[in-house]
């Protein structure tokens, strides 16, 4: 996703991206399962609608063309329309609509990301048997499958959550070659927009590694030595989480040391496993970043279980607001979440009406996240996911 609101950006942001929500909202439309113990598995995610899920807070989302992408041929001035691409009208509240996660559905992330999905549809009145999901369980070559699965049992619209950014460019041709739109959510792929696909619904990943670098000085007083566990490598969010963080240290937190950096692949066995292996390596690490919150809960057990204080002894800051994080916080044993909203359901739906609708759609839209803090973790405990 590409964009954050709430503190520490300011209140002008704030409002130019709950403008943006309103504008599109009236464009278009006239205007989870628990999680278990902190000890669990899972992989991580990284990405909030115009409109979340009724148990969620509602999301700003603004649209723009994101720097990071190329317009591509049939590219309206102001965005990709039905008739520069050519394709066939189709009703979405009749159409076939697939979905194809890219990850098992083991964490927070990915659970709230496919009820988002269902239920916006069935809030749409889409019939359960019109709504075809899939699941890649982590395998590039399973989800280009399972995509052309879909295509072939006949989808019209297709929603894309990529597991990698490159890799996908078959799935996405086939698409193509039979007229069906594809929106791409959450993370970004190094095709064209409006060539390719349609557009890409997601966070500002370098941005939440900024906000999560300023948690992490304003936590440890700006002096320590770091630990950055990374996310899964051959995608966009890793890379922009782990630039976001080190330029803000870089320009803000001078005397923030990284002193290590180690794949945890977005999952909480192997962020727990890397940071055991730091802790041999680096006794003086006194702060972990983090790049999903699954590995951050890794790091607190592997801290606990060498007889070190989380929270205190050692600063831990990660991004995507699951509910045993943001727990963490509230029990002294975290220091700082960002948050990835994983519901995009009313805004991907909201695109794909906008473009059978006829309207320009940007090749990028920015979806807003939320910050948890030591001082408003309690208070909001019960948005994260």
């Amino acid at each position: 996703m590409l964009g954050t609101t709430t503190p520490p950006r300011s209140a002008g942001l704030r409002t130019v991206a709950a403008s943006a929500v309103v504008a599109l909202a009236c464009t278009l439309s006239a205007c989870s399962k628990s999680e278990s113990d902190s000890s669990s598995s899972g992989t991580g995610g990284g990405s909030a609608a115009a409109a979340a899920t009724s148990s969620a807070p509602a999301a700003a989302a603004s649209s723009s063309s994101s720097s990071g992408m190329t317009s591509g041929t049939g590219m309206a001035e102001s965005g990709c329309t039905i008739a520069t691409t050519g394709y066939p009208k189709v009703d979405l509240k009749t159409a076939k609509v697939g979905f194809s996660q890219s990850e098992k559905e083991g964490n927070p992330f990915r659970i709230a990301e496919t009820k988002s999905i269902r239920d916006e549809a069935a809030k749409l009145g889409i019939p359960k048997s019109n709504l075809l999901t899939t699941n890649a369980q982590s395998d590039l070559n399973k989800q280009i499958s399972d995509i052309k699965s879909l295509l072939s049992q006949g989808v019209q619209l297709l929603i894309v959550a990529p597991l990698n950014s490159d890799g996908l460019q078959p799935a996405l041709d086939a698409a193509k070659a039979k007229k069906v739109p594809v929106v791409t959510v959450d993370r970004k792929v190094t095709s064209k927009p409006c060539t390719d696909f349609l557009t890409f619904i997601g966070s500002n990943f370098v941005d939440q590694g900024k906000r999560a670098a300023d948690a992490m000085i304003k936590e440890t007083g700006g002096k320590g030595k770091v630990a950055i566990l990374l996310g899964a490598s051959g995608n966009n969010v890793t890379t922009d989480r782990t630039k976001g963080f080190k330029d803000q240290l870089a320009a803000q937190g001078q005397g923030l040391q990284i002193v290590a950096e180690q794949t945890g692949d977005f999952e909480r066995a192997k962020g727990q496993s890397v940071m055991e292996q730091l802790i041999q390596s680096h006794p003086d690490i006194t702060a972990v970043y983090a790049e999903n919150d699954e590995m951050g809960v890794g790091a607190v057990n592997a801290l606990r279980s060498a007889g070190k204080n989380p929270g205190k002894d050692v600063k831990i800051v990660s991004i995507d607001g699951t509910h045993n994080a943001v727990q963490l916080l509230v029990d002294g044993k975290y220091n700082g979440v960002i948050e990835s909203n994983p519901r995009f359901g009313p805004l991907a739906f909201q695109t794909l009406q906008q473009f059978e609708d006829g309207k320009a759609v940007p090749p990028s839209i920015v979806i807003t996240d939320d910050a948890y803090t030591p001082d408003n973790a309690k208070q909001k405990i019960n948005n994260s996911y």
